[in-house]
Order: structure tokens, then sequence, then C-alpha cells
């Protein structure tokens, strides 16, 4: 894992603890045993040191969850179709949380359409694209990283 020095605030009720010009977190998932898990804990870490977790004043309860559970998919969907995650990062600017999942397959992902909630599988996609504010997908040397964005407005509307 690295992160950038940051910028504790006063610990005003409200306030954000995010540096002014943001920061990333990165965590690197290959090889780790139990990644999933890995992954939720170290992005509910950051979401708390960042004062955007369900404990901090002014933050909505249900958009933490969701980001965790965007996480949880996109590692999940790394190990499923992937050979495997290899990093996770998530990176924080006072506009938007950007979560990224990089793996080694250079094949991009695409939702199973028409989306089928009665079948088992295939959810994983539709789950990030109906609870995140955007997502996508990149190609790059190593593989790809898929890529979900939620927006602070959403996150913290009462800051």
């Amino acid at each position: 894992m690295t992160t950038s020095p940051r910028t504790l605030g006063d610990g005003s009720p409200g306030e954000s603890t995010l540096p002014p010009n943001g920061q990333r977190r990165r965590m690197l998932l290959a090889g780790l045993p139990k990644p999933v898990a890995r992954a939720r804990a170290f992005t509910a870490g950051a979401l708390d040191d960042w004062s955007w977790s369900a404990a901090s004043y002014g933050v909505d309860e249900a958009v933490t969850e969701d980001i965790v559970l965007v996480v949880a998919e996109l590692v999940a969907n790394a190990m499923l179709h992937a050979g495997g995650p290899l990093e996770l990062v998530l990176d924080a600017s006072p506009s938007r949380l950007r979560i990224e999942v990089s793996d080694g397959d250079v094949s991009l992902p695409a939702p199973r359409l028409p989306h089928q909630p009665a079948q088992p599988g295939g959810h994983g996609l539709f789950i990030v694209q109906r609870t995140s504010d955007r997502w996508g997908a990149e190609a790059h040397e190593q593989g790809k990283a898929i890529w979900a964005e939620f927006d602070v407005a959403r996150l913290a509307p009462g800051r």
C-alpha cells in the first residue's frame, strides 16, 4: 500500500480530512489470500481516514456501502474472469472518488445484456453500473483497469 502525504483538518463536524489536492492510495492484490475481503477493508479504512465513512457527519451511509460493494464486485470479477486482481487504486479528489481494479487480462468487460435478475451470475457489472456515477475500462500494457467513480456531492451532500 502506498499513500501520499495527507493534511489533517481540525476535526470540525463535516470537515473532510482529504488533502486539498486529493490523495491516491494503492493496494497490491496479486497473490494475496482473500483479496475481496482485504480490498473491502482497505477501502473502508480510506473512507474513514478521509471522513467519508458512515460514522462521519453529513455522509450518506448508503453511498459508502455502495462504494465498498463496488470495490468487492470489481475485485471478485477480476478473480472470476481475469486470472485475479493485480492492484486496487483509490483516487480521491475534492469532487470525486475513482476506484480502479487492474488485472492481467486484455479483454475488456461487457455487461450481460439483457440483464436477467432471476438468473445466477452476470450481476457484477450491472451493480457497478447502477451504483456508481460513471464506470468504464481501459487497456494498459499489463492488461486492463476497470474503474468506477462516485461524485463527492452524492457521498457527502452536506459539505
